[in-house]
């Protein structure tokens, strides 16, 4: 037929149309790996990423050793000095070998650039309240556990799936 693609797996993920262009759009800043990108907070901590994003990686000449530079603001970067073995360490581990030999950090103001301030971490989502009925629900489904601790647990849950995919008994 003319015009139409076939694909032989079936459907595809949105996610996977995108990944070329990502690929090439990180790759110009040398990032290799985009998970270092995408999952920056999981490979450092929180604590970190709250206060560093990473910026560029510049590799050397002979392809060894590259350098990963790293933004944060200037009262921060004494303290993500004494942590850059650590940080080392983590970035190589998302890697899988020793790609990172040295970690540079940028210093910026609290208000950022001219587009604005520079964001370390993402704005918490504003989650509605559950409704009393959802809360009911919950509860009465764990109302079953004699463990109080387990319990409340079980209702938080409950409660967290059936505010986000709706009570459909």
């Amino acid at each position: 037929m003319i015009g139409q693609r076939t694909y032989k797996s079936g459907f595809k993920s949105a996610s996977s149309f995108l990944t070329q262009q990502i690929r090439s759009a990180t790759e110009k800043r040398g990032f290799a790996v985009t998970r270092l990108l995408t999952h920056w907070s999981d490979i450092v901590g929180d604590a970190v990423a709250n206060v560093a994003t990473p910026v560029k990686i510049r590799y050397g000449r002979e392809g060894f050793g590259a350098t990963l530079t790293l933004l944060t603001t200037g009262a921060q970067a004494p303290m993500l000095q004494a942590q850059l073995p650590q940080i080392r360490d983590r970035v190589n581990a998302c890697y899988g070998y020793n790609a990172i030999s040295q970690i540079r950090l940028t210093q910026t103001a609290p208000t950022g650039f001219a587009e604005g301030q520079a964001q370390f971490k993402p704005k918490p989502k504003a989650r509605p309240m559950p409704s009393v009925q959802v809360e009911q629900s919950a509860k009465q489904v764990a109302m079953v556990v004699e463990n109080d601790d387990l319990r409340a647990a079980l209702e938080k849950l409950g409660t967290n799936i059936l505010s986000k995919y709706g009570n459909k008994d």
